[in-house]
């Protein structure tokens, strides 16, 4: 039991480190820096994890890519919502495809709408007035790049069998 955590607990390490460094693909749009690599592994992190470990890589990677200048404080509610709901979502359907969608409406919809008192409370206020309409569609696009890049990267996994291996799943 031991060795599974410590396995998990460097994979997500190594998955919070890709999305870190995925930032420096990330792209401005409407004050929000958009880094789809984040959404990919937060849901990597969903199928090979679970959700305490997706949370925690999706929180880790957020205050790093802060620290380091790569992200806004509302990659924290972005990337953490998705986290969860795609987490959840896997753990419920083992539906990969399912996964991708919440991954997008846990992002886009939640974290966009939670994006609101965060940019008040950290940005100002007058960021806070167009954060409540402006961070869903940004949030969006980012979200459905990241969905699209792990659909392709899971797909190719589960073709190979490697998929099947990493989750311990028939």
């Amino acid at each position: 039991m031991r060795l599974d955590r410590t396995k998990k607990l460097c994979l997500a390490a190594v998955l919070c480190g890709t999305a870190v460094a995925g930032s420096l693909l990330s792209f401005p749009i409407a004050g929000s820096k958009c880094a789809p690599v984040q959404h990919m592994v937060n849901i990597l992190c969903a199928v090979l994890l679970g959700p305490g470990y997706g949370v925690g890589a999706a929180f880790t990677a957020s205050l790093l890519r802060n620290l380091l200048g790569l992200g806004s404080p509302l990659a924290f509610p972005g990337s953490m919502c998705g986290a969860l709901l795609c987490a959840l979502a896997y753990r419920r359907t083992k539906g990969i495809a399912l996964t991708l969608a919440a991954e997008v409406l846990g992002t886009a919809v939640l974290g966009g709408l939670c994006a609101y008192p965060v940019a008040i409370l950290v940005m100002g206020q007058s960021t806070g007035e167009i954060a409540f309409w402006a961070y869903v569609i940004p949030f969006f696009l980012s979200t459905a790049a990241g969905a699209a890049l792990s659909g392709l990267l899971l797909g190719a996994l589960k073709k190979t069998g490697v998929l099947e291996r990493l989750t311990g799943e028939d």
